[in-house]
């Protein structure tokens, strides 16, 4: 993939020549704890016969350091050969965990140095070395040598957690918050970061999985810690808006965000082809529409233009009764995305966030939650992310039975779908769904930009399809007179469901439709509209400011009120494989206007679901009230019963 305009290439050289100092780094050094504690582990032990290496204290050019206190030395690389237990041949996981330390630290080396050329970092340590740093300009200096040492352990951190993602197993290592986070300078911030780092090993590192899986958990909690510290740390600008690009490793750095590998997940769903859903036709073909939308992703701008034209979904909520095809809608998107990435050549990755991402052990669950979003947002591939029974795993704030990893959950989906820090590239979308969106937290639910009404088949003809398309081909049954799929043709079918929404559905939103209605005329103006949406206000509180976005944003996807050709698909030359400019001028150019009708329709439709929510939750609320009642009532009579009887 070819370099974009805000990438600059990090030279295969630059970073070999930090070789040396790496090395040193890992054969020994000397370190004295300041902030964490050491723990009792033993040194590794050295074999019998072989030499020690040479040990090294590093120093950094324009600094003196001294120290106080008795310091403990540091052997990384003896460290790392002592995860078998003694072998005396390095396995084939030792070799990658060194492999990875040492390209880390030589890559962390290598920025720096650029950071430092860039900033009056170099200059400044020229004139301390030389005793001629000017007392105006010390806060500058120390300012300048925290951003490097904080610049130091993130890049070493992210470049060391991505280089070993692809040797990792199912094993897992909680290592523990890492607190030994120095930003005095670079090299010192080194010492301390590798000096845990051992620590860790030497507690955790019990055989090779364990030592890849210690290694990778230490240098994501290391970025983690180093990023909220970049907050507030001054010069950082060169680094956070600059991109870095290691070609060899297939490595982009961006700023303080974690890196990872542009690859596909392994799916092992069953996918559905498009024939397979029967009914549903509005939620159908904009699954079908996403699916492709996703397709126009420019991996070199990293943006797509529907994101920027307008249309593209970025988040979406599938409601209905249990048994009505959510699941198989999710297995026909997916399978459609996956097609279409294996014809192009793109990563696609496909997760979904379930009950087993709820943890008790504190912070857990929204780790666990963020990490999902993170893997789905990655701008080096397709994403699709889904929630499956989002009413049992995100929980309802207010609501006394959701635990705390539930909440933990929402907080975290609520931040990521609409958040201050939300960017949305067009190259994924998460899609929620639900048998009971009504317990689905007020705020979360309107973060879905999308509203999929997954009804299931509807018609005497949908009916006919599904039992024929069910009952498969071994057997002799006539289908008598039908004419099979034809209520499936997709155009005709999503017409159809789009002007039965001329009119709501929902018996309190008829009221107020026909009220304001009989008020003020058709609704062909923006007044009339907004007089319409005001009404719906007054009906049902919920219906904010953020609701009307998703209105509108609907009105704009149908505006894109056209697929991509099939031929865009299967052959990536005519549209994938474009420039970004043209393929976003070839996308307008299929755009259509947009009309009353269509405004009207997608009012009806958002607010129809809001009050089916609002319904089905007062209507749940008073039936746990009833049984409530119901038990006081039953224990008030045996208590009296129980009286009597003595």
């Amino acid at each position: 993939m070819s370099l974009t305009t805000d990438q600059m290439e990090l030279r295969e050289d630059d970073i070999r020549k930090h070789y040396p100092a790496a090395e040193a780094l890992l054969v020994g050094f000397d370190h004295a704890p300041r902030i964490a504690s050491a723990r009792a582990v033993a040194a590794p032990e050295r074999s019998a016969g072989i030499g020690t290496r040479r040990r090294f204290r590093s120093t950094t050019p324009g600094l003196a350091t001294q120290r106080s206190t008795r310091p403990d030395g540091v052997r990384l690389i003896e460290r790392v050969e002592a995860a078998d237990g003694g072998d005396v041949l390095t396995s084939p996981r030792q070799a990658v965990a060194m492999q990875s330390l040492r390209r880390a630290l030589a890559i962390a080396l290598a920025v720096v140095e650029t950071y430092g050329a860039v900033t009056p970092l170099a200059e400044l340590k020229r004139a301390n070395l030389a005793g001629d740093l000017p007392p105006a300009r010390k806060t500058e200096f120390s300012e300048l040598l925290t951003a490097e040492a904080l610049i130091t352990l993130h890049v070493f951190a992210n470049a060391l957690a991505y280089l070993l993602s692809s040797h990792m197993s199912e094993t897992s290592v909680e290592p523990g918050e890492v607190q030994e986070v120095l930003t005095d300078n670079g090299q010192l911030a080194l010492h301390g970061a590798l000096w845990e780092l051992d620590q860790s090993l030497a507690a955790h590192a019990t055989d090779d999985a364990r030592l890849i899986a210690t290694a990778s958990a230490h240098a994501e909690q290391l970025m983690d810690k180093v990023a909220l510290r970049a907050q507030n740390a001054a010069h950082l600008a060169p680094f956070d808006e600059a991109v870095w690009r290691v070609e060899a490793d297939d490595l982009t750095l961006r700023g303080f965000s974690p890196a990872s590998k542009a690859k596909s997940s392994t799916l092992t769903m069953t996918f559905k082809k498009p024939n397979e859903v029967v009914g549903n036709h509005i939620a159908k073909y904009q699954a079908m529409k996403l699916a492709k939308m996703l397709m126009a992703y420019d991996f070199d701008r990293r943006l797509n233009p529907f994101a920027e034209l307008g249309g593209f979904i970025f988040t979406f909520m599938g409601d209905g009764k249990p048994g009505t095809g959510k699941t198989t809608l999710i297995q026909m998107m997916a399978g459609m995305i996956n097609d279409y990435c294996q014809n192009a050549g793109y990563p696609f990755r496909y997760q979904n966030l379930s009950t087993d991402n709820i943890d008790s052990y504190q912070g857990k669950s929204g780790q666990n939650a963020k990490a999902f979003i993170n893997t789905i947002l990655d701008p080096a591939v397709i994403g699709f992310g889904t929630i499956d029974d989002i009413d049992q795993l995100a929980g309802k704030r207010g609501d006394r039975q959701s635990s705390a990893g539930q909440l933990e959950i929402t907080a975290v989906l609520m931040e990521s779908f609409a958040g201050a820090n939300t960017v949305v590239r067009g190259n994924c979308t998460f899609g929620m769904f639900s048998n009971y969106p009504e317990n689905v937290d007020d705020a979360l639910r309107q973060r879905a930009g999308a509203r999929f009404l997954v009804d299931g088949p509807q018609s005497r003809e949908d009916y006919i399809d599904i039992l024929a398309l069910l009952m498969g081909g071994n057997h002799d049954i006539p289908l008598g007179d039908h004419a099979l799929f034809a209520a499936q043709e997709i155009k005709t079918a999503v017409t159809a469901s789009f002007e039965g929404h001329n009119r709501p559905h929902e018996d309190g939103l008829r009221a107020v439709f026909d009220r304001v209605r009989g008020e003020v005329g058709e609704f062909d103006t923006l007044a009339g509209m907004g007089t319409y949406l005001k009404a719906i206000q007054q009906a049902d509180a919920r219906f904010t400011g953020r609701a009307i976005k998703n209105i509108t944003d609907a009105v704009k996807v149908r505006a894109m009120d056209f697929e991509l050709p099939d031929e865009w698909m299967e052959n990536p030359e005519l549209f994938l494989f474009r420039d970004y400019d043209t393929k976003k001028a070839m996308i307008a150019d299929l755009r259509v206007p947009i009309t009353t009708d269509m405004v009207l329709q997608e009012i009806n439709r958002y607010a129809d679901s809001e009050f089916r929510y609002a319904d089905k939750s007062d209507e749940a609320a008073i039936d746990a009230m009833v049984r409530d009642y119901g038990r006081a009532e039953e224990a008030k009579r045996r208590f009296l019963e129980g009286k009597a009887e003595h």
